[in-house]
This record gives C-alpha cells, sequence and structure tokens, in this order.
C-alpha cells in the first residue's frame, strides 16, 4: 500500500472513531448520562481501540472535543476535557501490548483533571473528594468495563482494524 493510501487511511479511521464517540455521547447526553457530576460517558469505552490503532488517539481526542462542543461544555471543559482523553487516548496506546491495561491511563486521566473542571469551571460547590470519586466510578464502568467488553467483541476483527 502507498504511502498516500496509508495516510488516507488513517485520517478515515480517525474520522470514523471520532464520529462514532461524538454519537454515543450525544445520546447519552439525551438520557442525561455524558456530562455532570455522576456521568457515564460510554464512548470512553472507545479507549480500547488504541490496542488496534494510533487512529484512535486523534481520533478520540477530536470526537471528545466536537461532543463537548455539542453538549454546550463550558470552554474550560472543551480544552481540559478534551486534553483528559488525548492523554488517556496516549498512555492506552503505550500500554497497547497489554490491552487490559489500556483503560487506566484513560481513568487516571479523567479522574485528575475533569474534578477540577467540575468545580473551578462549572461551579459545582460538591466536594472535590466526591467528584473525584464520583467521576471515577464513572470511567471505570465506561472505559473499564464496557471499554473490555468491547474489547473482547473487537479483538477478533484484529486485523481488520490496525
Amino acid at each position: 500500500m502507498s504511502p498516500k493510501n496509508n495516510r488516507i487511511r488513517f485520517i478515515a479511521k480517525t474520522a470514523l472513531i471520532a464520529a462514532i464517540y461524538v454519537v454515543i455521547t450525544w445520546l447519552c447526553s439525551l438520557v442525561g448520562l455524558s456530562s455532570g457530576v455522576i456521568q457515564l460517558r460510554l464512548s470512553e469505552a472507545l479507549i480500547v481501540m488504541t490496542a488496534f490503532t494510533p487512529a484512535a488517539i486523534p481520533g478520540l481526542a477530536i470526537g471528545c472535543l466536537l461532543s463537548n462542543l455539542l453538549t454546550n461544555g463550558i470552554p474550560l471543559d472543551i480544552l481540559f476535557g478534551s486534553l483528559a482523553t488525548l492523554f488517556g487516548a496516549l498512555g492506552g496506546y503505550l500500554l497497547r501490548r497489554w490491552p487490559a491495561l489500556t483503560p487506566v491511563p484513560n481513568i487516571v486521566s479523567n479522574t485528575v483533571i475533569v474534578p477540577l473542571v467540575l468545580r473551578y469551571g462549572y461551579g459545582v460547590p460538591d466536594a472535590l473528594s466526591f467528584l473525584v470519586i464520583t467521576v471515577f466510578i464513572g470511567e471505570v464502568l465506561s472505559s473499564g468495563v464496557f471499554g473490555l467488553l468491547l474489547y473482547s467483541v473487537l479483538k477478533k476483527y484484529k486485523r481488520y482494524l490496525a
């Protein structure tokens, strides 16, 4: 395959992952799951895509950025929420040899960054420790549990995703 075709494939995978992230986040936002103090952003399960392709790194970051714009996030959330997912995706890619660990960097980065955005960006009056706990639980469920379930389904198609 030519270098030009490889670039086109990379861009297409990036765009597809971003689009899927946006659609899942938007659907979850309709029922109030994707943002707020208690959030279950199911699109974060896509973090396991970093075990299959480096295109997941920009795809997840762009998807998160667009999702935060679409769901009326404040500028602080748009920037730092997207950076949290970017950091998580980079870490997940670095751990791709150990797929069960790919969600861990995303769980950590979101648990550190998102509570600060909620508290100081949105002015949520809850204690920072409570926000850390709620975001951590949401990330463990979405990135960890649902992410690893997604991985177990997708690993059969690994050669098509690479």
